[in-house]
Protein backbone atom coordinates (compact mmCIF):
# COMPACT_ATOMS: atom_id res chain seq x y z
CA UNK A 1 0.00 0.00 0.00
CA UNK A 2 1.04 3.44 -0.75
CA UNK A 3 1.77 5.56 2.72
CA UNK A 4 2.28 8.77 3.36
CA UNK A 5 4.09 10.63 6.72
CA UNK A 6 0.79 12.96 7.74
CA UNK A 7 1.33 16.90 8.13
CA UNK A 8 -1.36 16.63 11.37
CA UNK A 9 -0.70 13.24 12.77
CA UNK A 10 -2.42 14.16 16.03
CA UNK A 11 -5.52 14.97 13.98
CA UNK A 12 -8.48 13.40 14.05
CA UNK A 13 -12.15 13.92 13.10
CA UNK A 14 -13.61 17.08 14.85
CA UNK A 15 -15.54 17.55 17.79
CA UNK A 16 -18.14 19.05 15.88
CA UNK A 17 -18.51 16.05 13.43
CA UNK A 18 -18.32 13.51 16.04
CA UNK A 19 -20.96 15.30 18.37
CA UNK A 20 -23.64 16.30 15.06
CA UNK A 21 -23.04 12.74 14.05
CA UNK A 22 -24.28 11.57 17.71
CA UNK A 23 -26.83 14.11 17.98
CA UNK A 24 -28.32 12.17 14.27
CA UNK A 25 -27.99 9.23 15.85
CA UNK A 26 -29.50 9.47 19.12
CA UNK A 27 -32.20 12.22 17.18
CA UNK A 28 -30.82 14.90 19.83
CA UNK A 29 -31.75 18.56 20.02
CA UNK A 30 -28.60 19.63 18.60
CA UNK A 31 -26.54 22.75 20.39
CA UNK A 32 -23.55 21.70 19.50
CA UNK A 33 -22.31 22.96 16.32
CA UNK A 34 -22.88 26.23 15.63
CA UNK A 35 -25.48 26.85 13.06
CA UNK A 36 -29.52 28.93 13.04
CA UNK A 37 -32.54 26.43 12.73
CA UNK A 38 -34.47 28.92 11.54
CA UNK A 39 -34.48 30.21 7.82
CA UNK A 40 -32.31 32.96 6.14
CA UNK A 41 -33.47 35.91 4.55
CA UNK A 42 -36.18 34.88 1.47
CA UNK A 43 -34.82 37.98 0.33
CA UNK A 44 -31.56 36.89 -0.07
CA UNK A 45 -32.52 33.72 -1.17
CA UNK A 46 -34.56 35.39 -4.27
CA UNK A 47 -31.43 37.92 -5.36
CA UNK A 48 -29.18 34.40 -5.82
CA UNK A 49 -31.92 32.75 -8.01
CA UNK A 50 -32.46 36.01 -9.79
CA UNK A 51 -28.48 36.39 -10.43
CA UNK A 52 -28.88 33.01 -11.54
CA UNK A 53 -31.45 33.28 -13.83
CA UNK A 54 -29.77 36.47 -15.07
CA UNK A 55 -26.89 34.41 -15.99
CA UNK A 56 -24.04 35.24 -13.54
CA UNK A 57 -22.87 31.57 -13.19
CA UNK A 58 -19.37 31.49 -14.65
CA UNK A 59 -16.03 32.37 -12.46
CA UNK A 60 -15.95 35.97 -10.46
CA UNK A 61 -12.76 37.85 -10.27
CA UNK A 62 -10.67 36.33 -8.30
CA UNK A 63 -10.34 38.72 -5.63
CA UNK A 64 -13.96 38.55 -5.57
CA UNK A 65 -16.79 40.29 -7.31
CA UNK A 66 -15.98 43.68 -7.65
CA UNK A 67 -19.43 45.43 -6.43
CA UNK A 68 -19.30 43.56 -3.12
CA UNK A 69 -15.72 44.28 -2.71
CA UNK A 70 -16.48 48.16 -2.91
CA UNK A 71 -19.62 47.86 -0.79
CA UNK A 72 -18.01 46.32 2.11
CA UNK A 73 -15.41 48.68 1.85
CA UNK A 74 -18.34 51.26 2.28
CA UNK A 75 -19.81 49.55 4.93
CA UNK A 76 -16.51 48.69 6.88
CA UNK A 77 -15.44 52.73 6.49
CA UNK A 78 -18.65 53.95 8.11
CA UNK A 79 -18.76 51.25 10.67
CA UNK A 80 -15.37 51.66 11.73
CA UNK A 81 -13.74 54.91 10.18
CA UNK A 82 -11.21 52.53 8.72
CA UNK A 83 -10.02 53.80 4.70
CA UNK A 84 -10.53 50.46 2.46
CA UNK A 85 -9.72 50.59 -0.81
CA UNK A 86 -11.76 47.95 -2.50
CA UNK A 87 -9.53 47.16 -5.08
CA UNK A 88 -6.21 46.74 -3.14
CA UNK A 89 -7.37 45.54 0.65
CA UNK A 90 -10.78 42.73 -0.15
CA UNK A 91 -10.57 39.54 -1.23
CA UNK A 92 -13.87 37.26 -1.19
CA UNK A 93 -12.89 33.82 0.03
CA UNK A 94 -14.79 30.94 0.93
CA UNK A 95 -15.77 31.21 4.30
CA UNK A 96 -14.11 33.13 7.46
CA UNK A 97 -11.98 29.63 8.49
CA UNK A 98 -10.08 29.66 4.66
CA UNK A 99 -9.36 33.37 5.09
CA UNK A 100 -7.57 32.42 8.38
CA UNK A 101 -6.05 29.45 7.04
CA UNK A 102 -4.90 31.59 3.77
CA UNK A 103 -3.35 34.09 5.44
CA UNK A 104 -1.38 31.57 7.69
CA UNK A 105 0.05 30.18 5.15
CA UNK A 106 1.01 33.69 3.74
CA UNK A 107 3.28 34.38 6.40
CA UNK A 108 4.43 31.57 8.11
CA UNK A 109 7.82 29.77 7.58
CA UNK A 110 9.26 26.49 8.70
CA UNK A 111 9.98 26.87 13.07
CA UNK A 112 8.02 30.24 13.09
CA UNK A 113 5.92 30.76 16.13
CA UNK A 114 2.37 32.20 16.44
CA UNK A 115 0.78 33.07 19.74
CA UNK A 116 -2.81 31.28 20.54
CA UNK A 117 -5.18 31.87 22.99
CA UNK A 118 -6.59 28.44 24.22
CA UNK A 119 -9.65 27.71 24.40
CA UNK A 120 -9.48 28.48 20.10
CA UNK A 121 -11.91 27.70 17.47
CA UNK A 122 -10.25 24.00 16.35
CA UNK A 123 -8.82 25.04 13.12
CA UNK A 124 -6.24 27.73 14.66
CA UNK A 125 -3.48 25.45 15.86
CA UNK A 126 -3.95 22.57 12.84
CA UNK A 127 -3.38 25.66 10.27
CA UNK A 128 -0.46 26.70 12.09
CA UNK A 129 1.11 23.00 12.14
CA UNK A 130 0.76 21.99 8.82
CA UNK A 131 2.38 25.32 7.47
CA UNK A 132 5.55 24.04 9.79
CA UNK A 133 5.30 26.28 12.73
CA UNK A 134 4.76 26.19 16.10
CA UNK A 135 1.81 27.50 18.22
CA UNK A 136 2.23 28.79 21.45
CA UNK A 137 -0.59 28.23 23.80
CA UNK A 138 -1.87 30.88 26.36
CA UNK A 139 -4.66 29.86 28.20
CA UNK A 140 -7.35 32.44 28.61
CA UNK A 141 -8.27 32.98 32.33
CA UNK A 142 -10.40 30.70 33.63
CA UNK A 143 -13.74 31.76 34.37
CA UNK A 144 -13.50 35.03 32.61
CA UNK A 145 -11.68 33.91 29.85
CA UNK A 146 -9.84 37.25 30.11
CA UNK A 147 -6.34 37.53 27.81
CA UNK A 148 -3.48 37.31 30.28
CA UNK A 149 -1.06 40.15 28.55
CA UNK A 150 1.88 40.05 31.29
CA UNK A 151 2.12 36.02 29.94
CA UNK A 152 2.04 37.13 26.33
CA UNK A 153 4.76 39.57 26.30
CA UNK A 154 6.56 36.86 28.09
CA UNK A 155 6.26 34.87 25.32
CA UNK A 156 6.86 36.56 22.72
CA UNK A 157 10.66 35.62 20.86
CA UNK A 158 12.88 36.31 18.13
CA UNK A 159 10.87 33.55 16.69
CA UNK A 160 6.80 35.28 16.83
CA UNK A 161 5.41 35.56 13.37
CA UNK A 162 1.73 36.73 14.53
CA UNK A 163 -1.14 37.00 16.77
CA UNK A 164 -3.96 35.32 16.58
CA UNK A 165 -7.33 36.91 18.54
CA UNK A 166 -10.87 35.89 18.21
CA UNK A 167 -13.27 38.46 19.67
CA UNK A 168 -16.37 37.47 19.72
CA UNK A 169 -14.89 34.20 20.68
CA UNK A 170 -15.41 30.91 20.34
CA UNK A 171 -16.65 28.70 22.36
CA UNK A 172 -16.74 31.22 25.42
CA UNK A 173 -18.45 34.26 23.75
CA UNK A 174 -15.74 36.68 25.64
CA UNK A 175 -15.21 40.05 23.76
CA UNK A 176 -12.15 42.24 23.92
CA UNK A 177 -11.64 45.75 25.16
CA UNK A 178 -10.60 48.69 24.11
CA UNK A 179 -7.92 47.73 26.43
CA UNK A 180 -7.03 44.76 25.25
CA UNK A 181 -6.13 46.59 21.76
CA UNK A 182 -4.01 49.02 24.16
CA UNK A 183 -1.97 45.87 25.09
CA UNK A 184 -1.84 44.37 22.38
CA UNK A 185 -0.41 47.49 20.56
CA UNK A 186 2.53 47.69 23.28
CA UNK A 187 3.21 44.19 22.49
CA UNK A 188 3.64 44.21 18.88
CA UNK A 189 5.00 48.04 18.57
CA UNK A 190 8.79 47.94 17.09
CA UNK A 191 8.15 44.06 15.74
CA UNK A 192 7.59 42.19 12.63
CA UNK A 193 4.52 40.75 14.51
CA UNK A 194 1.37 39.85 11.94
CA UNK A 195 -1.96 39.94 14.06
CA UNK A 196 -4.37 37.77 12.74
CA UNK A 197 -8.08 38.83 13.62
CA UNK A 198 -10.87 36.22 13.46
CA UNK A 199 -14.11 39.01 13.64
CA UNK A 200 -16.64 36.27 12.09
CA UNK A 201 -19.21 37.27 14.68
CA UNK A 202 -18.66 41.29 14.28
CA UNK A 203 -22.28 41.76 14.71
CA UNK A 204 -23.33 39.38 17.30
CA UNK A 205 -22.37 41.23 20.64
CA UNK A 206 -24.13 41.88 22.88
CA UNK A 207 -25.45 43.89 26.29
CA UNK A 208 -24.55 47.56 23.93
CA UNK A 209 -20.34 46.76 24.32
CA UNK A 210 -18.97 47.68 21.22
CA UNK A 211 -17.00 45.76 18.54
CA UNK A 212 -13.29 45.98 19.18
CA UNK A 213 -12.32 45.46 15.51
CA UNK A 214 -8.82 46.14 14.18
CA UNK A 215 -10.23 48.04 11.17
CA UNK A 216 -10.98 50.88 13.77
CA UNK A 217 -6.91 51.16 14.49
CA UNK A 218 -4.89 52.48 11.06
CA UNK A 219 -2.04 50.97 12.89
CA UNK A 220 -2.57 47.68 14.05
CA UNK A 221 -4.08 47.44 10.05
CA UNK A 222 -0.91 47.64 8.70
CA UNK A 223 -0.08 44.38 10.32
CA UNK A 224 -3.27 42.32 10.06
CA UNK A 225 -5.27 39.99 8.23
CA UNK A 226 -8.85 40.72 9.51
CA UNK A 227 -11.58 37.91 8.89
CA UNK A 228 -15.18 38.02 8.27
CA UNK A 229 -18.33 35.92 7.22
CA UNK A 230 -21.27 36.09 5.79
CA UNK A 231 -22.70 32.79 7.22
CA UNK A 232 -22.94 34.41 11.02
CA UNK A 233 -23.73 37.56 9.61
CA UNK A 234 -27.06 36.30 7.80
CA UNK A 235 -27.78 32.74 8.64
CA UNK A 236 -26.50 31.14 6.20
CA UNK A 237 -23.47 29.11 7.29
CA UNK A 238 -23.28 26.16 4.59
CA UNK A 239 -22.41 29.04 1.94
CA UNK A 240 -19.36 29.38 2.99
CA UNK A 241 -18.86 33.04 1.87
CA UNK A 242 -16.43 35.11 3.65
CA UNK A 243 -13.90 38.10 3.26
CA UNK A 244 -10.33 39.03 4.07
CA UNK A 245 -9.31 42.64 4.90
CA UNK A 246 -5.62 43.62 4.93
CA UNK A 247 -3.27 46.46 3.78
CA UNK A 248 -2.36 46.32 -0.21
CA UNK A 249 1.22 44.81 0.88
CA UNK A 250 0.02 42.26 2.57
CA UNK A 251 -2.76 41.32 0.79
CA UNK A 252 -0.64 41.32 -1.72
CA UNK A 253 0.87 38.17 -0.91
CA UNK A 254 -2.58 37.01 0.25
CA UNK A 255 -3.99 36.73 -2.81
CA UNK A 256 -0.89 34.91 -4.32
CA UNK A 257 -1.85 31.91 -2.16
CA UNK A 258 -5.83 32.63 -3.03
CA UNK A 259 -5.07 32.72 -6.68
CA UNK A 260 -4.06 29.18 -6.49
CA UNK A 261 -6.26 27.32 -3.98
CA UNK A 262 -9.77 28.13 -4.67
CA UNK A 263 -9.23 31.01 -7.26
CA UNK A 264 -12.39 32.16 -6.91
CA UNK A 265 -15.78 32.05 -5.23
CA UNK A 266 -19.51 30.99 -6.04
CA UNK A 267 -20.59 34.30 -8.01
CA UNK A 268 -24.58 34.32 -8.03
CA UNK A 269 -23.98 34.82 -4.05
CA UNK A 270 -21.53 37.32 -4.22
CA UNK A 271 -23.98 39.20 -6.78
CA UNK A 272 -26.81 38.87 -4.29
CA UNK A 273 -24.68 39.66 -1.35
CA UNK A 274 -23.76 42.83 -2.86
CA UNK A 275 -27.43 44.39 -3.10
CA UNK A 276 -28.31 42.93 0.22
CA UNK A 277 -25.28 44.67 2.26
CA UNK A 278 -27.20 47.61 1.23
CA UNK A 279 -29.96 46.97 3.72
CA UNK A 280 -28.25 47.66 7.00
CA UNK A 281 -30.78 46.82 9.29
CA UNK A 282 -30.14 43.39 8.37
CA UNK A 283 -26.94 43.44 9.80
CA UNK A 284 -27.48 46.01 12.68
CA UNK A 285 -30.66 44.34 14.21
CA UNK A 286 -28.58 41.13 14.39
CA UNK A 287 -27.28 41.91 18.23
CA UNK A 288 -30.53 42.66 19.81
CA UNK A 289 -32.43 39.30 18.03
CA UNK A 290 -29.62 36.93 18.93
CA UNK A 291 -29.34 38.73 22.72
CA UNK A 292 -32.95 38.05 23.14
CA UNK A 293 -31.95 34.60 21.95
CA UNK A 294 -29.36 34.18 24.43
CA UNK A 295 -31.42 35.66 27.31
CA UNK A 296 -34.33 33.35 27.05
CA UNK A 297 -32.02 30.57 27.08
CA UNK A 298 -29.76 31.93 29.96
CA UNK A 299 -33.24 32.62 32.12
CA UNK A 300 -34.61 28.30 30.58
CA UNK A 301 -31.08 27.14 32.19
CA UNK A 302 -31.72 28.29 35.56
CA UNK A 303 -33.76 25.24 35.95
CA UNK A 304 -31.12 22.99 35.75
CA UNK A 305 -27.77 21.84 37.70
CA UNK A 306 -25.81 24.00 35.35
CA UNK A 307 -24.05 27.42 35.62
CA UNK A 308 -23.80 30.56 33.30
CA UNK A 309 -20.16 31.98 31.96
CA UNK A 310 -21.93 34.89 30.78
CA UNK A 311 -21.36 35.42 26.92
CA UNK A 312 -21.44 38.59 25.30
CA UNK A 313 -20.79 38.05 22.24
CA UNK A 314 -21.48 34.76 19.70
CA UNK A 315 -23.81 32.32 18.96
CA UNK A 316 -22.60 30.28 22.41
CA UNK A 317 -22.80 30.62 26.07
CA UNK A 318 -20.93 28.48 28.28
CA UNK A 319 -22.29 26.59 31.64
CA UNK A 320 -19.94 25.07 33.81
CA UNK A 321 -21.09 21.98 36.26
CA UNK A 322 -20.05 20.46 39.84
CA UNK A 323 -23.08 17.59 39.48
CA UNK A 324 -20.97 14.79 38.34
CA UNK A 325 -17.24 14.12 38.33
CA UNK A 326 -17.81 12.69 34.58
CA UNK A 327 -15.25 14.85 31.89
CA UNK A 328 -16.86 17.22 29.33
CA UNK A 329 -16.59 14.89 26.98
CA UNK A 330 -18.45 11.65 28.74
CA UNK A 331 -20.79 14.32 29.82
CA UNK A 332 -21.36 15.66 26.38
CA UNK A 333 -21.64 12.04 25.07
CA UNK A 334 -23.86 11.05 28.11
CA UNK A 335 -26.51 13.89 27.04
CA UNK A 336 -26.85 13.13 23.50
CA UNK A 337 -27.29 9.20 24.21
CA UNK A 338 -29.66 9.67 27.89
CA UNK A 339 -30.96 12.98 27.54
CA UNK A 340 -31.37 13.80 23.58
CA UNK A 341 -29.13 17.24 23.92
CA UNK A 342 -25.82 17.92 22.56
CA UNK A 343 -23.71 20.20 23.61
CA UNK A 344 -20.07 20.27 22.66
CA UNK A 345 -17.13 20.01 25.53
CA UNK A 346 -14.87 23.09 26.07
CA UNK A 347 -11.80 21.03 26.63
CA UNK A 348 -12.02 20.14 22.52
CA UNK A 349 -10.98 23.90 22.04
CA UNK A 350 -7.55 23.23 24.15
CA UNK A 351 -4.75 21.25 22.17
CA UNK A 352 -3.89 19.23 25.42
CA UNK A 353 -7.92 18.65 26.47
CA UNK A 354 -7.92 20.97 29.78
CA UNK A 355 -10.89 20.13 31.42
CA UNK A 356 -12.64 22.87 33.35
CA UNK A 357 -15.74 21.03 33.94
CA UNK A 358 -17.47 23.45 30.92
CA UNK A 359 -19.93 22.92 27.99
CA UNK A 360 -20.88 25.45 25.31
CA UNK A 361 -24.37 25.55 23.99
CA UNK A 362 -25.46 26.85 20.95
CA UNK A 363 -28.46 29.31 21.53
CA UNK A 364 -29.18 30.73 17.53
CA UNK A 365 -31.88 28.60 17.54
CA UNK A 366 -35.38 28.70 17.13
CA UNK A 367 -37.50 29.44 20.32
CA UNK A 368 -39.42 25.92 20.42
CA UNK A 369 -35.58 24.22 19.88
CA UNK A 370 -34.28 26.23 23.01
CA UNK A 371 -37.53 25.15 25.08
CA UNK A 372 -37.29 20.99 24.38
CA UNK A 373 -33.39 21.18 25.34
CA UNK A 374 -34.12 22.93 28.61
CA UNK A 375 -36.84 20.67 29.04
CA UNK A 376 -34.76 16.99 28.92
CA UNK A 377 -31.68 19.14 30.55
CA UNK A 378 -34.15 19.77 33.82
CA UNK A 379 -33.98 16.24 34.63
CA UNK A 380 -30.57 15.98 34.30
CA UNK A 381 -29.02 13.60 37.21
Amino acid sequence: MVSINSKLPQVGTNIFTVMSSLAAEYNAVNLGQGFPDFMMSEELIALVNKAMQKGYNQYAHMAGYSLLRERIAEKCNALYGSNLNADTDITITPGGTYAIYTAFTTILEKDDEVIVFEPCYDSYIPNIEVNGAKAIRISLQYPSYHIPWNEVQQKVTAKTKAIIINTPHNPTGFVLTENDIIELKKIVAGTNIIIISDEVYEHLIYDGIQHQSILRDAELMQRSFVCFSFGKTYHCTGWKIGYCIASAALMKEFRKVHQFNCFSCDTPKQIALAEYILNKDAYMQLCSMLQEKRDYFRNLMQETPFTCLPSHGSYFECYSYNFTDESERDLAIRLTKEYGVTAVPVSAFYKEGNDNKVLRFCFAKQQETLEKAVERLIKLK
